[in-house]
């Protein structure tokens, strides 16, 4: 059988990088060898990317986040033609509508190949945290964002998004629903799990027993940390003995130690030890609502841990109100205070939202989640490569033209090994 051949862009591919990373992640190391060919063109990343081809782009860190970086395609656009021309692709993958985005979709659609896209970052909901102090600029930056993710979107042939909220803004920025999948993520539930539960480890870190709220987040504006302080500075105020316990790290990290000198914070850790303070606190607290879909929340739940999230964003779909959790006025940090106390004082509705919690990320795979992935990328190009209908004089009336055919056989969809 001929292997499919598809060419991916993304503008970093350093794995573990964050959650658009990891997802990516769990697709590449699903990829089933005898019968796709990938050529990973990148910005940032590791020389090869299992045993496929990678080519590295020159690269420039963003202004307002120094920990990322776009590529830059323009400067080493013979050698990506050549490599491309070479390598002789049947479908493109694209991450992200950046310069590297749109030269691979420019590509692709000047070679009339299928395009298959993941929306994994909301960038529009980043720029009222990120233009606060010019917001005579909000407007226009956000119809800006809007303008180039319609363009963008609306020539790529499949677009996976996480939820229904996602999707509706898409749709209101003009994005073809015809063209949107919900397409969610995978959970490993033998890694995130209340079975992992041990108090040692966070009395061993803040030296007491109280209760433990936990927030686990990149630290960045754009996850509301300010909501997050005005959370601490109410639950001091009120005198609740708790622990917070701040997980991650990032650019506000010097902000958010100044702001909540109590809490603990632990910076980045892996996620092998992430699992154990997840099964370990009393609640979760998550007031992003930046979120395409929030990993977190969902790695929270399957480790039995309620949760008290903001009502925006991807993350407020998994949330029934009081059933699994908690959705809150995003900015009312006494909401969240109010819900976190409730939980904190009724052991019956902790164990109940706990419980529920655990029923949804149980539900979520990633193995039934790359099969979808792999056998839309074969439909695609199927379709893409089906005969056409020769409508010349010579044909006849409609006469098939089968010039394609052993090429449609080669690409029939299967279910993926």
């Amino acid at each position: 059988m001929k292997k499919i051949k598809v060419a991916f862009f993304a503008d970093i591919l350093v794995e573990d990088f964050d959650g658009a990373v990891r997802t990516i992640y769990q697709l590449i190391k699903r990829i089933d060898t005898t019968r796709f060919e990938c050529l990973f063109i990148y910005g940032a990343g590791p020389d090869k990317i299992l045993a496929f081809d990678g080519i590295r782009v020159p690269k420039v860190s963003v202004p307002l986040n120094a920990s990322y970086s776009v590529a830059l395609p323009v400067l080493a656009q013979k050698k990506l033609n050549a490599k491309l021309q070479a390598f002789g692709a049947d479908i493109v993958h694209l991450s992200t509508p950046s310069f590297l985005g749109n030269f691979g979709l420019s590509y692709a659609n000047r070679n009339g190949l299928p395009v298959i896209s993941i929306y994994h970052t909301h960038f529009i909901s980043y720029v009222d945290y990120y233009f606060k102090y010019a917001p005579i600029l909000i407007n226009g930056v956000k119809k800006r964002i809007t303008k180039g993710h319609k363009s963008f979107y609306n020539r790529c042939d499949k677009v996976y998004v996480p939820s229904e909220s996602i999707k509706g803004e898409l749709c209101e920025m003009g994005i073809d629903p015809a063209r949107m999948k919900i397409w969610k993520r995978g959970m490993d539930i033998r890694l995130f799990s209340p079975y992992k539960r041990g108090r040692n480890l966070i009395k061993r870190l803040t030296g007491n027993s109280n209760p433990t709220i936990i927030f686990a987040s990149r630290l960045v504006w754009e996850k509301n940390l300010e909501t997050l302080f005005n959370i601490y500075d109410l639950i001091q105020e009120r005198g609740t003995p708790v622990n917070f316990l701040i997980v991650g790290d990032g650019i506000a990290r010097q902000a958010c130690q100044e702001r909540m000198p109590k809490a603990t914070f632990t910076g980045k850790i892996d996620h092998q030890y992430l699992s154990i303070l997840y099964a370990s606190a009393d609640v979760f607290v998550f007031p992003s609502v930046s979120e395409t879909y929030g990993n977190v929340v969902v790695e929270a739940m399957a480790s039995g841990l309620p949760c008290v999230i903001a009502d925006g964003g991807g993350s407020k779909d998994f949330i029934e109100q009081g059933i699994n959790g908690f959705k809150c006025s995003p900015y009312n940090a006494a909401d969240y205070v109010e819900k976190i106390e409730l939980i904190l004082n009724n052991k019956i509705i902790s164990i109940q939202l706990s419980a529920e919690g655990l029923k949804i990320s149980r539900q979520l795979s990633w193995e039934q989640l790359a099969h979808t992935y792999f056998e839309d990328v074969s439909n695609l190009v199927w379709k893409r490569s089906e005969p056409r209908l020769n409508a010349g004089p010579d044909s006849g009336s409609g006469a098939l033209d089968i010039s394609e055919g052993s090429r449609l056989k080669a690409y029939a969809p299967r279910a993926i090994a």
